[in-house]
């Protein structure tokens, strides 16, 4: 990649993982530039969900950096990790909901935490956050275990942009929906990403999501990232994970088709 490094939203570089005697990454590198939507594709066992962790500080690597808008996710100071922290925001696979708060107090978890607001603006800004993912104000009492999948993804998203962040990191955003639900979600991420201009990084499995939303495609294999380009090249990579996961004409068709400036 040739973005200038002030363009640089994510930046990984000899990132080495271990759990005990099983090496994970080994040397990872890894740029996201500002605006893009890359999506980090792998076998099981590949370490990718490993990564995203990594990435948002969840989990320090052996060795290696990583930085966010220029800084270690970790960096010592933590009046600058606090600052990064604010400037992403990430959905779980499955949501990750607090199960004893309702649907209004999940969504203003993150901007209780900081104490910027008074309540009164959480107030409107929660609501604010449900209009962007399309639920409404009655949906606000509702604890998670009233919701449908497709519900809890939406107020999980509501609470991942509830700081406006500029980096949104996505675990199988997709996961347990069904195809229709699927891709209406696809399209409310395609069109915040739009409308908003954070920069995405993302795992899934799934080639319709992979299809409707990346600008690029990260392939995590042999421990390291073996290519990172866009989806339409990502098929010329000659690589036997490469060939078995875009295998179907389906796929390839898609992935031409995402052919984007």
């Amino acid at each position: 990649m040739n973005e200038d490094a002030s363009d640089r939203v994510i930046e990984m570089r000899g990132v080495t993982t271990r759990f005990g005697s099983n090496l994970v990454h080994d040397g990872i590198d890894l740029d996201v530039g500002r605006g893009q939507i890359l999506c980090l594709v792998g076998g099981s066992g590949s370490g990718k969900t490993t990564l995203l962790r990594e990435i948002v500080g969840l989990l320090a690597p052996e060795r290696g950096t990583v930085r966010l808008f220029g800084h270690p996710v970790l960096d010592p100071d933590t009046r600058v990790q606090r600052d990064v922290r604010r400037r992403f925001g990430m959905l779980f696979q499955q949501g990750a909901l607090f199960s004893a708060l309702n649907v209004f107090d999940n969504i203003a978890f993150p901007l209780r935490e900081l104490r910027l607001v008074d309540e009164n603006v959480i107030h409107d800004l929660v609501l604010i956050k449900l209009a962007m993912v399309e639920l409404e104000p009655r949906h606000a009492p509702l604890m998670p275990a009233e919701l449908s999948g497709g519900m809890i993804k939406r107020v999980a998203l509501a609470r991942a942009l509830s700081l406006e962040p500029e980096l949104l990191v996505l675990d199988e955003p997709t996961a347990g929906l069904d195809p229709d639900l699927a891709d209406n979600f696809v399209q409310l991420i395609g069109a915040l990403q739009r409308q908003l201009g954070f920069t995405v990084a993302m795992v899934t499995h799934d080639l319709d999501t992979l299809a409707g939303l990346a600008t690029r495609v990260a392939v995590l294999a042999e421990r390291r990232i073996i290519a990172n380009c866009s989806p339409a090249d990502v098929l010329d990579v000659d690589h036997p994970f490469v060939r078995s996961f875009f295998c179907s004409e389906h796929a390839r068709a898609a992935m031409r088709a995402t052919r984007r400036t």
